[in-house]
């Protein structure tokens, strides 16, 4: 991998903030949650729910609104290659949620100038592979 002090420009990740993902390696296998914020930069997520860690605090100073100390469960950032996106299929007349790997699809659009005019462009839409639908 290249040194991100090198590399210029924002990465693009499978998944985003609010995607239903689950967890298909690591000590959290098999969990579901969803996706409360991404970090592109180091390709990690933080999933609700998951990856959960103890984290001592230190008391703050009472004068600032400050905290008490104690031992905090939080959510930990976990690699986003470790996460593969939830969709819902139809299967027997029960809706089943099954994970899908992402694929992207160019579509025609009417977009509209600030003067008024419309023109013909296209805009990239993310699609789950399983099913062909759109996200």
């Amino acid at each position: 991998m290249a040194d991100k002090s090198v590399v210029k420009g924002q990465r693009k990740l499978h998944v985003k903030k609010g995607d239903l993902v689950r967890v298909v390696t690591g000590k959290s296998k098999g969990l579901e949650g969803k996706i409360i914020s991404v970090q592109p930069d180091d390709e990690l997520v933080i999933v609700e729910g998951v990856n959960r860690v103890k984290k001592h605090t230190k008391v703050q100073q009472a004068q600032r609104g400050g905290t008490t100390g104690g031992i905090v469960t939080q959510e930990a950032p976990i690699h986003v290659s470790n996460v593969m996106l939830l969709v819902e299929v139809d299967k027997d007349g029960k809706k089943q949620k099954v994970t899908t790997r992402v694929g992207y699809n160019r579509v025609e659009v009417q977009k509209r100038r600030p003067d008024g005019s419309t023109y013909t462009g296209f805009r990239s839409v993310r699609i789950a592979r399983r099913t062909g639908e759109e996200i």
